[in-house]
């Protein structure tokens, strides 16, 4: 395995999410989709840290900093939803229009 795999494999990954981020209507399939793109985001931190300076974990470290901040994102979001799930009975995007005049 290259890093040319290891690219394509994150660009795979970066495509998917970034379509189920303008296709989908559901407010939880958007936070998957967007998990997709900092998966692919994070595969790509590791491989260019292995391929090109092995002894530093550089890419390792901002691969954790990254998953960190998925997690916090993703927590937080899922709160909103939820709350806008049991306000309004949907997590349909189109449907949301709270912050709109």
């Amino acid at each position: 395995m290259n890093l040319l795999h290891l690219e394509l494999l994150s660009a795979a990954l970066f495509v998917i999410g970034l379509y189920g981020v303008l296709a989908r209507r559901n407010a939880v399939m958007v936070l998957m989709a967007i998990e997709l793109m900092l998966n692919a985001v994070n595969i790509n931190l590791v491989a260019y840290a292995l391929f090109l300076d092995p002894s530093r974990v550089v890419g390792q470290v901002l691969t954790v900093f990254v998953i960190t901040l998925a997690a916090a994102e993703v927590g937080l979001a899922l709160a909103i939803i939820l709350r806008i799930y049991r306000n309004r009975g949907t997590a349909n995007l189109d449907e949301i229009n709270l912050m709109k005049w």
